[in-house]
């Protein structure tokens, strides 16, 4: 009986883990098994024992980042007991965290949870819980939080989006827009509980 191999060895952790440094190192274009076996130094087919495909590979790593994206939000916000202030904050935080990972949030705004794969729906939940918590102290219903949430978030990401390609020219500050946007924002959210 013989030692055994380095691709016997690893966990689907490990080649999640190996994912996310090669999205890191390399942008969100190296997310693929080859890339990742690589990094791992073991043969393509061995990423196969512990993730289905190569769709199997892009839904774990997505759902690892929504995780991380999460744990960094709570890390952030949870000492914070003002609503508005929670609320603000936890748009800026979003725009740290993609400054900071821009490939992982790439990633993650790229790949489509589905309600019905029981752990994206987990992390479905507890994402529109966050945005809901924020936003309860407008008292919206549940059809004006839906509209409210896809504004919030169609705008930061389109926001982000745009910043992290350099679409962004004119002189003016990009923090200083962002600011405005948030101000936007929290008035727009005002418009949707009224109507």
């Amino acid at each position: 009986m013989g030692r055994p191999t380095k691709a016997n060895t690893l966990t689907s952790n490990d080649v999640i883990a190996a994912a996310i440094a090669c999205i890191d190192a390399e942008g969100p274009a190296a997310l693929g098994v080859s890339r990742v076996a690589r990094q791992l130094g073991i043969s393509p087919p061995a990423i196969y024992r512990h993730l289905p495909d190569h769709a199997g590979l892009q839904r774990a790593v997505a759902l690892r980042l929504w995780q991380q994206y999460l744990g960094y939000c709570h890390q952030r916000l949870d000492s914070i007991e003002d609503d508005r202030d929670r609320l603000l904050t936890g748009w800026r935080v979003t725009r740290q965290f993609a400054q900071q990972y821009p490939a992982r949030y790439q990633v993650m705004m790229t790949f489509r949870l589905q309600p019905e794969d029981e752990e994206a729906s987990v992390v479905i939940q507890e994402a529109r819980r966050f945005i809901a918590d924020a936003l309860h102290l407008y008292g919206l219903s549940d059809d004006k939080l839906s509209d409210a949430m896809r504004m919030i978030t169609a705008t930061l990401n389109g926001f982000i989006a745009l910043e992290q390609r350099g679409n962004f020219t004119l002189s003016r500050s990009t923090e200083v827009s962002f600011e405005v946007i948030l101000e936007a924002l929290m008035v727009a959210v005002e418009h949707i509980r009224g109507r």
